[in-house]
């Protein structure tokens, strides 16, 4: 049996790939991380603005 050691970049695209199925994530987050990095847009500006832009959720 041969194993195969995934490069880092194979890992990302897995973890973006699945991160709306994690427990407990927020799926408009998880969707809004997922679509930026798929645009290789994934920074820090872009999140802040992106989160900003999301509806307010009733925490209580």
């Amino acid at each position: 049996m041969e194993n195969k050691v995934k490069s880092g970049k194979e890992i990302l695209d897995d973890f973006f790939e699945n991160i709306e199925n994690i427990p407990d994530v927020d799926k408009d987050i998880a969707k809004m991380l997922a679509n930026l990095y798929r645009q290789n847009k994934l920074t820090d500006t872009n999140v802040k603005n992106e989160i900003s832009n999301l509806p307010k959720k009733d925490v209580n």
